[in-house]
């Protein structure tokens, strides 16, 4: 259900304690040592504190500057001038480093390259294999404007989740992303299941932008119907006053409701809360991916 009235005050639910132990501030130099980007950072993600006190990240590759402007996105938007051909191998120490049992791997959307990216995301999963050999590999990726060449490119790299967004429900899509298309979106989760039936496939869904209960449950249909096997659900917070306002703050009852139909509808993974973002609790949405599919080869 939705209102046309902005939330007064932050509930009690969205309240994090602020944590910045030695391991964050450890985290927080060798990235910069290394010249990296995370999206913890850029995105302004609230789970920085907890995610980099226990060593995990989410590296974000190609630069640190979007060619789009989607509505509720920190990143900076401009014409980005980065291209790091050993980025990879950085990103693959720094993973060493911490000592990753899994590694998230994202980027910007990179529209002024031919393959959108897509070659470093290639390298940097090659790059992480060959150091940390039983280290997983989890890529959200851009849709790389619909073009299903660069999306080959990094499948057959054999990530071991795909990641893609399609961040709200249908109606919502052109006011709230820039340039993304949900049909494109749901098309490219479509085709890496066409290219790579046993990789699985993962999507999310921030809320609090608008959305009616059941377009959020036609938005779990569409993305069952191509297959997508995880999912995960959060809450939208607005980054600064001029992105995309928060129409309402869902309770933490809504989001274990969704969860449930989420299950139901036969995802094999569905984080969902207030706190949530795509790359939160990411090790254990690969071991539930796996166990799936064991499952069903059994």
């Amino acid at each position: 259900m939705t209102t046309n009235r902005r939330p007064e005050r932050k509930p009690d639910w969205l309240r994090i304690k602020l944590t910045t132990g030695g391991h964050y501030a450890e985290l927080k130099d060798m990235m910069r040592s290394k010249t990296l980007h995370t999206v913890c950072e850029e995105a302004r993600c609230p789970n920085i504190y907890e995610c980099w006190a226990n060593r995990t990240a989410t590296f974000m590759i190609l630069g640190d500057i979007c060619t789009r402007a989607c509505r509720f996105c920190a990143v900076k938007t401009g014409q980005p001038t980065e291209l790091d051909l050993e980025e990879p191998q950085r990103v693959a120490e720094a993973a060493e480093q911490m000592g990753l049992r899994h590694c998230v791997v994202t980027s910007v959307a990179r529209d002024d390259l031919a393959d959108g990216g897509a070659m470093i995301f290639a390298e940097t999963i090659k790059a992480v294999r060959k150091r940390l050999p039983l280290c997983s590999v989890e890529v959200l990726i851009p849709d790389f404007q619909g073009n299903q060449e660069a999306l080959q490119v990094v499948m057959d790299a054999k990530p071991d989740i795909l990641n893609h967004n399609i961040e709200t429900v249908e109606r919502l899509s052109d006011r709230v992303r820039a340039k993304a298309k949900y049909s494109r979106s749901l098309e490219l989760l479509r085709r890496a299941k066409i290219m790579k039936p046993d990789i699985p496939t993962k999507s999310s869904i921030m809320l609090g932008v608008g959305e009616e209960w059941d377009e959020i449950l036609q938005a779990m249909d569409d993305l069952r119907a191509v297959d997508c096997n995880i999912l995960t659900l959060g809450q939208y917070l607005q980054p600064t006053p001029g992105h995309l306002p928060i129409e309402r703050y869902v309770h933490p009852d809504e989001f274990a409701k969704l969860k449930e139909e989420g299950l139901a509808r036969g995802f094999s993974h569905v984080e969902s809360g207030p706190m949530v973002r795509s790359s939160y609790h990411a090790h254990e949405q690969v071991q539930s991916a796996a166990g799936a599919k064991t499952s069903a080869i059994l």
